[in-house]
């Protein structure tokens, strides 16, 4: 089990170093702050310190880890960090730069001045360059002024620091991490919310848009904390999961072009506002996944790229270190200080920020080596194929490190490709994930909703066809902010019909969605059904709730939520083949579809009917598994969810008539464009 203490798996000497410092800026959230004081004295006589001494962090066995690639703790060595040298409290600075001729700190507190605070390389060939600066703390702006071999003096960003300037402000900031976390619950018993055998229904948010002030501004991370609660809870899900929270310059890349790999983005708040915000969201028993991006990072020359003059932690070789499609740069996975960075920071959002999972982007972009390239623009592996070993390897030692260290959590892949074992066991052959998105059954199933119901009829396998391939992996059911924008529309405005069909058609999508085997995501906006396409740059369209249309769509989503959380049949084997069975499929003319969803025990099975064509039907016969009495628990066509009301309100007395390869049966009514979920007393 993971550790729950006030700075997870830290030595008792590094608790005391952050909390002597710490005191967030926020001050109305409760549990945000402690009652240290900053820069405290320690010594009324101290004694007199050279701009910079010789200090380190870091012991000889640091040093082999790191060099060896298995340091996966690095942010309690890196960066800057607040200590006591001498009964003086100054700051501790260690980067890699083996290449750099030199280095220096710069910042206010010299006047950016590159000569007047250099740091001392180490004897060891590690690399590092490190010293203790006295007098400076908490709050610090600074960068790295490194020295390169042909004569530049690039100003770089701490690879490993804890918060940023607000941009467009580039300066990394001495900060630390250590918050009185008041999650002690959630810890002890998340290994019950995250296990493959409980529902998981996930909100994915961008936290700049999901709302934002009357005039336009971003909320801080505590009054999102506030409303993102309330909805959350609102509308049932199980968890959230933020798009990329780590720094970015550029807001237009919804934060998938990191620079600040360590730092959640300073737009919202200091890191332990991010902190008081996963709090909140774990004691109200709310999960929280995080998006992370090892796959790329931007070419901004105060960042990571050519860190110290030359091709440090991209690949030297373009083939393999320059993303076509993102204009950004590709990480060297088999670079050893490299793989200790990418695992100590994916270890890091687990350790200190309490994060329940992690949903790992652009997979399949790292898998292959001639991933969006022609033929001539990529170079074969040893054995002649396409598979990035490298990077494949990385994967099976991250979700080692992982699960070891953190067994309760969920490491999530965005895995486009038939690639062989994404979410099964190392010892399998596979790489090691929890999950992996199951974007076949999105692509198939958009594409099928969008078909005016008149010709579905013509397309039944494109809706069956996922149970083909859903156990393979352990899938995740996504429909994501990728559906939404770009000229895709709104999840809504791609259903057909007039309005009231639209609205039909979308809550149908959602009940097949949570009655289909695997975990479930839907993205911001569509659980009320936004009519426009999501825009990162503004709010959503919240006012829309005034009208019944959408108060039916989200009550209709809050009821999924419910039911999916108290139906063991919908979970308890959503990942297995016996967790599902199909009864019909054969009806293609009036395109309805039966199927059963099976848990541990018989009892909890459910009958689920889906009818895809607004034509409702009465006395629809239906085999069902035994006898007994079946009543209706859901119904999409219900009034409260802006239905027309056609649901099965007595009880169905299965009958001793064989259908559909059943020994018993029942009749009822089917509503238009409706779904219909049964369970026997």
């Amino acid at each position: 089990m993971a550790k729950t203490s006030k700075a997870n798996s830290q030595s008792e000497e590094l608790q005391q170093e952050e909390k002597a410092t710490a005191k967030p800026k926020t001050t109305k959230k409760k549990g945000n702050a402690d009652n240290k004081q900053e820069n405290e004295p320690i010594n009324v006589n101290p004694p007199q310190l050279k701009n910079v001494e010789v200090y380190s962090r870091f012991t000889d066995f640091d040093i082999n880890l790191f060099k060896s690639g298995k340091h996966f703790r690095l942010y309690e060595k890196l960066g800057s960090h607040v200590v006591e040298y001498l009964g003086v409290t100054g700051t501790y600075f260690a980067v890699w730069a083996p290449a750099a001729k030199y280095v220096s700190v710069i910042g206010n507190f010299n006047y950016w001045n590159r000569d007047s605070h250099p740091l001392f390389v180490r004897w060891d060939e590690s690399g590092i360059w490190e010293g203790f600066i006295p007098h400076i703390g908490k709050g610090e702006a600074y960068k790295f002024c490194i020295g390169t071999q042909d004569g530049r003096q690039l100003e770089k960003i701490d690879p490993y620091a804890h918060y940023f300037e607000e941009p467009p402000k580039t300066a990394s900031i001495v900060w630390d991490n250590w918050y009185e976390w008041n999650d002690k619950d959630w810890m002890k018993n998340r290994w019950e919310k995250n296990s493959l055998s409980a529902p998981m229904s996930v909100y994915e948010v961008h936290l700049g848009s999901w709302q934002k002030t009357l005039d336009n501004n971003v909320l801080s991370y505590g009054e999102i904390a506030e409303r993102l609660v309330n909805h959350v809870k609102q509308t049932g899900f199980t968890h959230v999961e933020f798009m990329p929270v780590m720094e970015h310059p550029y807001a237009p890349s919804w934060g998938y072009q990191v620079t600040g790999f360590f730092a959640p983005s300073s737009r919202f708040g200091n890191p332990q506002d991010f902190m008081y915000l996963v709090d909140e969201l774990h004691k109200n028993g709310i999960g929280v996944i995080l998006d992370w991006v090892p796959s790329h990072f931007p070419g901004d020359a105060h960042a990571l790229f050519e860190y110290d003059g030359t091709h440090l932690y991209e690949h030297p070789d373009m083939r393999k270190g320059y993303h076509p499609d993102w204009k950004s740069y590709i990480f060297n996975y088999g670079r050893n200080e490299v793989r200790s960075f990418l695992i100590s920071n994916a270890l890091y959002w687990l350790d200190r920020f309490h994060a329940d999972g992690l949903r790992v982007d652009a997979v399949a972009s790292m898998l292959y080596l001639d991933y969006s390239r022609n033929a001539g623009e990529w170079e074969p592996n040893e054995f002649g194929g396409n598979h990035h070993l490298e990077a494949i390897s990385l994967f099976r030692e991250l979700n080692e490190v992982l699960y070891s260290n953190f067994p309760d959590v969920q490491a999530i892949a965005e895995e486009s490709t038939s690639f062989t074992g994404v979410s099964r066991p190392i010892y399998m052959g596979g790489l090691g994930f929890g999950q992996k998105w199951m974007m076949g059954w999105m692509n198939d199933t958009l594409k099928y909703f969008e078909k005016d119901p008149m010709y579905r009829k013509y397309h039944q396998d494109q809706i069956t066809f996922s149970t083909v391939y859903a156990f393979s992996e352990n899938f995740m059911l996504p429909l994501s902010h990728d559906e939404v924008v770009y000229g895709k529309k709104s999840l809504v405005s791609k259903m057909p019909g007039d309005e009231w069909q639209r609205f039909a058609n979308l809550r149908l999508l959602f009940s097949y969605m949570f009655t289909h085997p695997g975990s479930k995501l839907i993205f911001m906006g569509s659980e009320f059904g936004q009519t426009a396409e999501w825009n990162y740059a503004q709010s959503l369209d919240w006012h829309l709730l005034e009208f019944a249309p959408h108060q039916g769509m989200q009550k209709c989503i809050s009821a999924l939520n419910a039911l999916y959380k108290s139906q063991p049949a919908l979970y308890d084997k959503q990942f297995a083949q016996e967790g599902f069975e199909w009864i019909d499929t054969s009806d293609r003319n009036n395109s309805v579809l039966v199927y059963s969803r099976k848990g541990n025990e018989r009892k909890n099975q459910l009958i689920v009917v889906l009818n895809m064509t607004p034509v409702p039907h009465s006395n629809y016969r239906v085999g069902v598994p035994m006898q007994g009495i079946w009543t209706e628990i859901f119904n999409s066509d219900s009034e409260e969810f802006y239905g027309s009301g056609k649901t099965n309100k007595d009880a169905l007395i299965a009958e001793e008539i064989s259908w559909q390869g059943k020994a018993y049966s029942i009749a009822l009514t089917l509503p238009p464009l409706g779904a219909v979920i049964l369970k026997v007393k």
